[in-house]
């Protein structure tokens, strides 16, 4: 399996720059997995699609504002930090930008209240840093941070808010869980209302749901660690769930990692927290969820292989070019998908 196998053409003007100003009012491609047949809708009309026998699982991560610019402080020279990943202890990995200054023991200061101290140089850029503050970090981090929007976006945020979930609660992720974005907290509680059960999890997004696969091997991609957690309440709830044959539906690739990710170590739902690097790709059994909500993907992504394993890569390349066609919006701020 080629990672060329995972590519579309893509018009950059479909590459969504700023967020709707309506959450629920982006389109939503509704593909059935069994037939590949598409209907296109708008994501309020998500209430259509799910019964009382449904379970809708959710990503309350919460993104921090976790890029930070310093100087680094024996020669003044800027330095740029996004911090990825909490590793206990006041130290994060971190990337480091220009990564080439950054070498063990370097100090970058932030300002009176914030330094780190680069401790570990590991690869691919990515640095490991102790954190030295007085105060609350994440307070700090409201201060001095900005949100670490990805890469292909170019128009600055007007309102924070826009790049977090309503639910977000949790706080420790690098990048928002972008299906979520389009919940507005009426539509959830219509959906409570029409007797679907609502459930959360947390997975801290870091490197490994963004990083590219730079291999011709699809099988020799490695994807980085991120942190998450499950309650006893909530695997109580899911195992009912699968008991009883009610459907599984995981809001965005977090969510799907966290629950397949438990399935496959414990053949159950448990309460549990712990580092995955679970990478889904074509030929992979889903043993947790039945159904997804998600965003349209980067070409040639960890991302755009794990919805390729859901729903067959034929019809998640047919359902993105005519996604396309139809000038769908992509990415993070883009439109929504959901594949039955």
């Amino acid at each position: 399996m080629r990672t060329d196998d995972f590519d579309f053409e893509l018009p950059e003007e479909l590459i969504a720059q700023t967020p709707l100003d309506k959450r629920d009012s982006s389109k939503l491609l509704v593909l059935d997995k069994e037939t590949g047949n598409v209907e296109h809708k708008h994501f309020s009309d998500i209430i259509d699609y799910l019964s009382k026998n449904d379970v809708l699982v959710l990503n309350d991560t919460k993104v921090i504002p976790a890029r930070l610019y310093g100087v680094k402080e024996e020669t003044k020279a800027v330095i740029e930090i996004l911090m990825l990943k909490d590793m206990g202890n006041n130290k994060w990995q971190c990337l480091a930008k220009p990564a080439k200054r950054v070498k063990i023991g370097t100090i970058v200061n932030f300002s009176d209240k914030l330094k780190a101290k680069c401790v570990k140089v590991d690869e691919e850029g990515i640095r490991e840093f102790e954190l030295i503050y007085d105060g609350i970090l994440y307070e700090i981090l409201d201060e001095l941070g900005e949100m670490p929007l990805p890469p292909y976006i170019h128009e600055k945020l007007s309102d924070k808010d826009r790049y977090q979930t309503v639910y977000a609660k949790n706080s420790g992720s690098a990048a928002a869980p972008t299906a979520g974005l389009h919940f507005t907290q009426d539509l959830l509680k219509k959906i409570e209302q029409k007797g679907v059960k609502i459930l959360y999890v947390t997975l801290h997004v870091g490197l490994g749901t963004f990083r590219p696969v730079n291999v011709e091997d699809v099988t020799k991609h490695k994807m980085h660690s991120e942190y998450y957690e499950m309650s006893e309440e909530v695997a109580k709830q899911l195992n009912d769930a699968k008991k009883m044959g009610k459907r599984i539906i995981s809001v965005g690739t977090t969510s799907t990692r966290t629950l397949e990710t438990i399935m496959t170590l414990y053949g159950e739902f448990k309460e549990c927290c712990g580092n995955t690097d679970i990478f889904i790709y074509p030929g992979y059994k889903f043993k947790a969820i039945d159904a997804l909500i998600t965003n349209f993907h980067l070409p040639k992504s960890t991302l755009i292989m794990l919805v390729s394993a859901l729903a067959g890569k034929e019809n998640i390349m047919n359902a993105y070019k005519i996604a396309v066609e139809n000038e769908y919006r992509f990415f993070s701020f883009g439109d929504s998908m959901f594949i039955k």
